[in-house]
């Protein structure tokens, strides 16, 4: 399935149905007054979350989204048949903003969640309305309003409890492909993901715990290099940074340096957000354990948080790694209940 996190899409609430003129003309009525009905309501376009959804893909051939009009009056007082409202369903985790005014409409984090995006217009009132001591007989009616129109940006961020940060060929892919059932597409080059994978890790107790494999961040990634804006956005709906780290690049200390510039020039809290960094591919490494052990003691000082050696590929220190996540998550579960 292709991915695609953003969308620009038009939406138009139905028209009203018109008010229209008529009086009661039955056979023992000779001066029947007026009974010209109202006109329905407009539907209005409504999106609801569906946690089924993935991606926006949807909306790149479905630019321009119509709710039914509403239907015209009829006589005796009849009031037309409001317009169906138009159901749209989004992925959860979609953020709506109207393009005009750069303003938030509102942000889908549930399934179910309903959030009404253009308002159908009302029905015009009928001629029987207007009646009055002065104008027994009113001969006009009024035409029903017209939907809103907007024009939306719609943003998908990945909801996810723990992404997995990490420069270009880490091994983020391989690991969630590790502890979860999630498939990435996977190979010894650069930018092999370009886009989110998802994967739910089960705890020992059953429950389960969404990861998301962010594609490979890049120096510049908060000015948009290398689809930075985009891959950044999925990153403020986590709640625990897992950072990977290669330990067989040439400088793993100034890789852990540049995804942390990163996420504080990009701001929004990313570079306060709990971490665990892992050193992956330690099962690859040629490095002496005193300089591995000078390293780890080094990023330690620099994270302040642990540091775990790994293997994604032969699932060395996976258990203990996961372990920590677990607390920590345990941890801030009980911090926001208390």
């Amino acid at each position: 399935m292709q991915f695609i996190d953003l969308a620009e899409l038009q939406v138009i609430g139905g028209k009203g149905g018109d008010g229209i003129v008529a009086f009661r003309r039955e056979k023992y009525v000779p001066a029947g007054g007026p009974s010209g009905g109202n006109g329905g309501k407009g539907g209005s376009v409504i999106f609801v979350g569906d946690e089924n959804l993935q991606t926006l893909l949807d909306f790149k051939y479905n630019r321009i989204i119509k709710a039914e009009n509403g239907e015209r009056g009829g006589p005796n007082n009849c009031t037309g048949a409001n317009g169906g409202d138009r159901i749209v369903k989004v992925p959860v985790g979609t953020m709506v903003y109207d393009s005009t005014t750069e303003e938030i409409i509102g942000d889908i984090v549930e399934t179910g969640q309903t959030l009404i995006v253009a308002q159908g217009g009302k029905g015009g009132l009928g001629n029987k309305y207007f009646l009055s001591n002065r104008n027994r007989a009113p001969e006009y009616a009024l035409e029903g309003l017209d939907g809103e129109e907007k024009f939306l940006r719609l943003e998908l961020k990945l909801l996810a409890e723990v992404g997995i940060i990490g420069l270009p060929n880490a091994g983020k892919s391989t690991l969630i492909s590790a502890v979860s059932s999630a498939r990435p597409k996977i190979a010894d080059y650069p930018f092999t993901t370009l886009v989110p994978n998802l994967g739910v890790v089960r705890k020992p107790n059953g429950d389960g715990t969404v990861f998301a494999d962010i594609p490979g961040l890049i120096s510049g990634a908060h000015l948009g290099i290398g689809l930075g804006h985009e891959f950044l956005r999925h990153v403020e709906r986590t709640r625990l940074l897992l950072h990977l780290i290669d330990i067989t690049s040439d400088d793993p200390i100034a890789d852990y340096s540049k995804i942390q510039n990163e996420l504080a020039a990009y701001g929004r809290g990313l570079s306060d957000r709990p971490q665990i960094v892992a050193l992956n591919k330690i099962d690859a490494s040629d490095r002496s354990d005193e300089e591995i052990a000078g390293m780890i003691s080094e990023l330690k000082s620099l994270a302040k948080t642990p540091v775990f050696q790994i293997s994604a590929v032969t699932r060395l220190g996976l258990d203990p790694l996961l372990q920590e996540v677990w607390q920590i998550l345990d941890r801030m579960l009980v911090t926001v209940d208390g």
